[in-house]
């Protein structure tokens, strides 16, 4: 019986350096992420971190943040998306509102601000 192959890893660094968020790039990401909420007018973005990496070949702006789209206190979720400069800086929304989404911003080296309940 053969040997499994290992499994693959991500050629590159899996953190990102981190990069002060420019208005360019705060109107990527808070576009990006209304194209993703039920309510985009009421919509209001609280802590955002970004970092830059190159990921299997491809450079990538990985964007961290919190938006809260529900109007009432305790409302912010929590979302990770990538923006790819070199296709345009095309944003793509990762998770949001999800356990897996403070984990993987620590993962990448982003460590996003934990909320207190009815913040």
């Amino acid at each position: 019986m053969a040997a499994k192959p290992p499994p693959v890893e991500a050629i590159g660094n899996p953190l990102v350096d981190p990069i002060p968020i420019s208005l360019a790039l705060e109107e990527i990401i808070t576009a990006g992420v209304r194209q993703h909420l039920k309510n985009t007018i009421a919509a209001r973005f609280g802590t955002m971190l970004a970092g830059e990496r190159t990921l299997n070949g491809r450079h990538e702006v990985v964007a961290c943040g919190y938006v809260d789209d529900k109007g009432f206190p305790g409302g912010n979720e929590p979302f990770i998306g990538k923006i790819y400069p070199d296709a345009g800086n095309s944003f793509e929304l990762v998770a949001i509102n999800d356990v897996s989404v403070i984990g993987a911003c620590k993962a990448a080296g982003l460590a996003m601000p934990e909320l207190k309940p009815n913040s």
